[in-house]
């Protein structure tokens, strides 16, 4: 069957990329072997979201009395605080099922592969393990041979797996065994203190495990400003969440009484933790692997598609988008990068990404969100930096809420008073940085 346009991969790049297409008349057709919606919709963003609402609720709940309330014997079960996640990234997966057939969108249900420029053979898919998915969708198109004059890669990301540090379902966990455990460990490991890893921490730790988290970098939250990273540690660590940085796990052994135990090497001492379960939170890699892309002549780079202006590869009539792409792997950078490489093919006017202003979130307990430099990379810039800050505790509405602790910091070039980033803590304000992203964009 010949398409104008396919998109391998429906995750939120690719499912708005087909969309988009095919809002501008082209015949589009989106690949996809698992669920609808992507990692993100299924096993990332959303779920994860959904896990730490539940545990928001059950803390705000046990602090009832804070509020003038009165709520005893508090108390969770995690069979429905599962279910409820997983409900919620169901509904959201036939929601993609239903704008992709409101907008005339060909679903074919498999596993791609390029074989020649324009043309893609779909196999039939493989069975993901520890994954539960809804299934093929009504109407979608079988496996075998399709033609596009423009093929769009979208595959995303997995998470990375470190040497020795395997998953194995039962006790070492990557996300996808952590948002579906079959119980919920009283001792937890955490190995990566970047978003996903922090996240995952304040979800056990906010359900009352005992959680350490394991860090080899410096500081947690790596790509965050100095001074939010050390405000985020100082209240986990409040919470009782053990941090260690500048750690490493160096091997893992079963106890007799079936518990995990690691051995973290840091500074030159090493020291055995015993948990229940780990999970190893160490970055995301993107999906390149068995999509005939070296046989093409498709370039990689560090284990993504290195792509050029709106998605261009270094194959013609060949582009890729989001976290296959590389970094920031964010599902709104996807959606953008979607949007534009499909109006690009078109000849209809886009606005170009700018990386600079890609916004990110962090959705632990406290919240974090920033844009654009931290006060360290406008320092190593050259610019003259003018910093501004606002405590919570001079905030009303954060006073109101209970939620007096937290920061607004922003950087500004103090020459001309441009903003060049903004860097936040505390409750909600991962709506609040939208305000920061919008004033970036206005100059």
């Amino acid at each position: 069957m010949k398409f104008d346009i396919i998109v391998i991969g429906s995750g939120p790049g690719g499912y708005v990329a087909a969309i988009r297409a095919a809002q501008l008349g082209l015949k589009a057709a989106v690949v996809e072997r698992e669920h609808l919606g992507g990692i993100c919709l299924n096993w990332g963003c959303i779920p994860t979201k959904a896990l730490l609402r539940s545990a928001e609720v059950f803390e705000l709940m046990r602090h009832a009395q804070d509020y003038g309330l009165a709520a005893d014997n508090v108390r969770f079960d995690a069979e429905p605080v599962i279910k409820r996640s997983r409900d919620v990234a169901g509904r959201l997966s036939r929601g993609v099922e239903g704008l992709l057939k409101k907008n005339k969108v060909e679903v074919i249900w498999g596993e791609a592969r390029l074989t020649a420029p324009g043309q893609i053979t779909v196999a039939a898919p493989a069975r993901q393990p520890n994954r539960p998915s809804p299934g093929k969708p009504r109407g979608a198109l079988a496996a075998g041979d399709y033609s596009a004059d423009h093929i769009v890669i979208a595959t995303g990301a997995r998470p990375r797996v470190l040497p020795g540090l395997e998953p194995d379902g039962e006790r070492i966990w990557t996300y996808s065994e952590a948002m579906i455990p079959k119980r919920i460990p009283e001792l937890l490991l955490v190995v990566g203190a970047g978003a996903i890893g922090v996240e995952f921490a304040s979800f056990y730790s906010g359900l009352g495990a005992k959680v350490a988290v394991i860090e080899a970098l410096p500081q947690i939250l790596p790509t965050e400003d100095d001074e939010i990273s050390k405000l985020a540690r100082a209240r986990f660590e409040r919470k009782g969440i053990r941090i260690q940085t500048g750690a490493r796990v160096t091997s893992t052994k079963h106890a007799p009484d079936g518990r995990l135990v690691a051995t973290v090497e840091s500074g030159g001492i090493s020291e055995e933790l015993a948990a229940d379960a780990m999970i190893v939170a160490a970055g995301v890699q993107g999906n390149v692997e068995n999509l005939g892309l070296e046989e093409l002549g498709v370039r990689l780079d560090r284990g993504s598609i290195a792509v050029g202006d709106c998605g261009r590869t270094s194959v013609p009539g060949v582009y890729a988008i989001g976290d296959v792409a590389g970094p920031p792997m964010l599902a709104h950078k996807a959606e953008h990068e979607g949007v534009a490489c499909v109006e690009a093919i078109c000849g209809v006017a886009t606005r170009r990404l700018d990386a600079r202003r890609i916004p990110g979130c962090t959705y632990s307990r406290p919240q974090i969100a920033s844009v654009g430099l931290t006060e360290a990379q406008a320092k190593a810039a050259g610019y003259d930096i003018r910093i501004g800050r606002f405590p919570f505790t001079g905030n009303g509405k954060a006073i109101s809420l209970g939620e007096d602790q937290g920061l607004v910091k922003t950087v500004f070039d103090a020459s001309i008073g441009k903003l060049l980033g903004a860097h936040m803590i505390g409750s909600e304000v991962t709506e609040l940085i939208q305000g920061f992203v919008i004033a970036m964009n206005l100059v």
